[in-house]
């Protein structure tokens, strides 16, 4: 059975119709004039067809697009206060204004979860599903198979067609055969391995998906070249694998962190640092000699190499720039292991954020001679550094900060960085930063 067209419009509808009927009832007073209606709902359009939030993947679930939908959230957010900023006298307190806000942001998340819960349960007990067969057979078709056994994802799947003959139950034939058995049964959308496939098959395949109004897809012959961040992107006509993709390539998701990393790098330095450092100046003065700050050379985005920022915990020492700190380190200070177990030394490094050289969240720096050591030992280790060096980072509150004792450790910390580029968003920054800020309480074992 063909999907309906009528998901996209309707789900328009409905948003509209829960954010005009809160407005119309909880801000009567506002929501009256002509000039309102159209204000919301017009904005409401240009936002959503700005950020492509409605057209969505057959595949996609809840969880997916939340991105998106935070997004939404914060423009729609910065429209709605605005529309009340201009208005004397001010008719509804911001209190009050921030409780109709979020109940439009409850309401509207109650729709999502009903929507992805009816669209899994129409298609789970198929009532509604997209017929799907395979032309060509390799490594590939296990993994189509898992993706069209899965009920939630609507696809009802026919079986394949290959020159190589086999016993399977769910092979339907010689390539040549799926010409005819596309037309004939109703086949809504064709899958090809193009390793299997020569050019002329390939071609005649599309004229007769064009003809009869099927739906065809390409599997390219990628050599097993398979990684998380995979995506392919077209260079005018040309299709280019990206095995490396991360949503920070993007320039609007850079914009959208750097924006963050400075309103949090400012707050925390007029906050806190704009009288912690004269204190911590005062107690380093009575327990050590030396300056306030210690600096070190690290590698940052592209392994360019930056001044980094701390407190300093040591007494000065020549191994400070080839030696991390170990368990019981003779070389650190009285002070130092209070500012080290509280991460307090690291707060410096929020004018590294200032500058640019860092971002809050991300891999953690490494001195010139660890890179040097890693970029060889290491697998993937050069990786973590297509992303700028965090205060803190996915590793970190993982359990891998610190000393490197075994190696591990290392290849953990590489896996997690690595991990965190592929699928980065606003909110695992900010649940990084949680977590850092309740593991100063935890007692970690690695924070000496």
């Amino acid at each position: 059975m063909k999907k309906s067209f009528y998901v996209i419009p309707l789900s328009f509808i409905a948003h509209l119709l829960i954010i005009n009927i809160t407005l119309y009832i909880l801000t009567p007073i506002t929501f009256n004039t002509v000039f309102s209606i159209i204000y919301f709902n017009v904005t409401w359009f240009m936002i959503t067809y700005a950020i492509d939030f409605y057209p969505t993947a057959r595949r996609e679930s809840f969880n997916v697009n939340l991105k998106s939908f935070f997004t939404l959230f914060i423009l729609f957010g910065l429209v709605y206060f605005t529309s009340f900023a201009f208005l004397k006298p001010y008719p509804y307190s911001w209190q009050y204004l921030f409780m109709v806000f979020m109940v439009i942001c409850a309401l509207l998340t109650l729709f999502r979860i009903f929507f992805y819960w009816s669209r899994n349960f129409i298609r789970s007990n198929k009532i509604t599903y997209t017929r799907a067969v395979v032309i060509g057979r390799d490594k590939n078709l296990k993994k189509l198979r898992r993706i069209f056994d899965i009920p939630e994802y609507g696809y009802k799947y026919m079986g394949y067609f290959d020159n190589s003959k086999s016993n399977s139950p769910t092979y339907l034939g010689s390539i040549e055969r799926s010409f005819n058995y596309i037309f004939e049964n109703n086949v809504e959308e064709v899958y090809c391995l193009a390793s299997r496939l020569s050019k002329d098959e390939i071609k005649h395949l599309m004229n007769i998906a064009d003809n009869s109004f099927k739906k065809i897809k390409i599997i390219p012959d990628n050599k097993e070249l398979f990684s998380r961040a995979m995506s392919i992107e077209l260079y005018d006509a040309v299709p280019v694998l990206n095995l490396r993709a991360s949503p920070l390539d993007l320039d609007y998701a850079n914009l959208i962190k750097r924006i963050f990393d400075i309103l949090f790098a400012l707050m925390v330095i007029i906050c806190v640092l704009s009288w912690l450092i004269p204190l911590v100046f005062i107690l380093m003065k009575l327990d050590s000699k030396g300056p306030l700050f210690f600096k070190q050379k690290r590698h940052g985005v592209n392994k360019n190499t930056f001044w980094c920022y701390k407190f300093r915990s040591m007494t000065k020492n020549k191994d400070s720039d080839t030696v991390m700190a170990t368990k019981n380190d003779m070389r650190i200070t009285k002070l130092g292991r209070i500012l080290r177990k509280t991460s307090i030394d690291e707060l410096p490094q929020f004018f590294n954020v200032l500058k640019g050289d860092m971002s809050i969240v991300g891999p953690r720096p490494h001195m010139e001679v660890h890179t040097k050591q890693y970029e060889t030992s290491v697998d993937k280790y050069l990786v973590r550094h297509f992303l700028k060096p965090g205060i803190t980072g996915l590793a970190q509150v993982k359990g891998y900060r610190g000393e490197i004792i075994h190696k591990s450790d290392i290849v953990n910390r590489v896996r997690y960085d690595i991990f965190y580029m592929e699928k980065w968003s606003i909110l695992l920054d900010i649940q990084i930063i949680i977590l850092t800020v309740t593991n100063i309480f935890k007692n970690e074992e690695k924070a000496y």
